[in-house]
């Protein structure tokens, strides 16, 4: 066995505190494990130990006795499974990913080089495929929120929509991350998606264009009474810039009134959220990370935004799809009193996950490493932001093109301003 996969193998119990900090990412996107499958069983039978001694010296001395059943069990794997040659890769990326899977966190997870690759890709502003924003925590793929603009949202997907067959395959029992993958495809190419929705008796069936994906991460316009409509997309390496150009040219325009499009936004990077944060308020704390321990990182406001008149009153848009790094922005205007917040409960995703990339281009290790509170201490964790005017959108709103909570929001402003 190749000496270097062997190393990897050994430094898999000590991995997570020995590599540094990549990344804040909060992209929703994870492996979810599956049960195993009843069958035939061969009587249990003893065998010698088969650690050998070059696996026992390979393994640093304080960890010999407690990996020795794992080294025991590779070596029976490879003297006893019936098709032979094993991929030795591929038993050694699940058995990262097993140990991920053990620590009982739905957002720590190991991802393999393609679906490392695929999650980066999306953050930089392009990739190829259907243009949603999906949840593999659970059993079938389910959708947080389609891109506006994209082939997902042209044909009608909607947040909470189960991906349970892909082209007439069914997804029962395959994980939600392998059908993930089967949705992505070359720009041009068709999937076809029979879709479980709530309220509906029968699976709804779509037939989706895949395109490459370019994602504007923000974009804005004056509307009616002077007031400012600006729309956050994503949270990624474009946001920031984008959302500057944004907002100067809105700004020049003297509005009246700001609103702050958060809905169906499924998160990204926390420096970020804390820059676009930093757009609209002139002091304070965006967000706290709470570690294991008790200890607390504090971020503060940057200096400098160019919306943080609090004369120019400000409501943000929220909905189920807003996750983790925009409930981050949305919180901390809130409780810093910037913002009214008007549509329905946010998605509730309140940790944050460091991108550990692994070594020989083997992916990389999502890993939970903190809470994040808003301002006022208070955590959102699958409980979610409740907003201060609940405003729903129903099926028959987004069938007819009316926006009622766009509407409320413009309502709130001019309340506010006195119109």
């Amino acid at each position: 066995m190749n000496k270097t996969l062997k190393v990897i193998l050994l430094v898999l119990a000590v991995i997570v505190v020995a590599l540094g900090s990549f990344a804040g990412g909060f992209v929703t996107g994870h492996i979810v494990p599956l049960a195993g499958l009843p069958g035939l069983q061969q009587p249990a039978v003893s065998a010698p130990p088969t650690t050998s001694p070059d696996q026992q010296s390979a393994t640093p001395a304080d960890l010999q006795s407690l990996f020795s059943p794992f080294w025991e069990a590779w070596t029976l794997v490879h003297e006893n499974y019936v098709d032979q040659p094993l991929d030795d890769v591929a038993l050694m990326r699940g058995a990262i990913s097993g140990m991920m899977q053990a620590l009982g966190d739905k957002h720590s997870t190991y991802m393999d080089p393609q679906n490392y690759a695929d999650a980066n890709a999306s953050l930089d502003g392009s990739y190829e495929g259907i243009g949603a924003y999906v949840d593999t925590t659970t059993a079938f793929l389910t959708v947080i929120s389609p891109i506006p603009g994209s082939p997902a949202e042209k044909v009608g997907l909607q947040t909470g929509d189960q991906v349970v067959k892909i082209d007439g395959e069914d997804m029962t029992g395959v994980t939600a991350e392998a059908a993930r993958l089967k949705v992505l495809g070359p720009a041009g190419t068709t999937v076809h998606l029979s879709i479980l929705r709530e309220g509906e008796t029968d699976l709804l069936e779509f037939d989706i264009i895949r395109e490459k994906i370019t994602v504007a991460s923000a974009t804005g316009k004056m509307l009616e009474n002077d007031i400012a409509y600006v729309q956050v997309i994503t949270f990624g390496a474009n946001t920031t810039p984008e959302l500057l150009a944004t907002l100067n040219d809105l700004m020049a325009q003297k509005p009246k009134g700001i609103i702050l499009d958060l809905r169906n936004n499924g998160g990204g990077f926390l420096s970020t959220s804390v820059e676009v944060a930093s757009q609209f308020v002139g002091e304070g704390v965006v967000l706290y990370e709470q570690y294991g321990d008790g200890t607390k990182t504090t971020y503060d406001v940057i200096p400098g935004g160019l919306a943080t008149d609090k004369n120019i009153p400000m409501v943000v848009l929220i909905n189920e799809g807003s996750a983790s790094a925009s409930e981050i922005v949305a919180g901390a205007l809130q409780d810093l009193g910037r913002a009214k917040l008007v549509g329905v409960t946010s998605y509730g995703k309140g940790s944050v996950q460091n991108w550990i990339p692994l070594s020989g281009d083997n992916g990389a290790v999502r890993i939970t490493i903190a809470k994040w509170l808003t301002p006022n201490g208070n955590t959102i964790h699958e409980i979610g932001l409740t907003p201060d005017v609940t405003v729903e959108l129903t099926a028959d709103d987004v069938t007819a093109k009316r926006d009622p909570q766009l509407d409320k929001a413009v309502e709130v402003l001019l309340e506010t301003i006195g119109k």
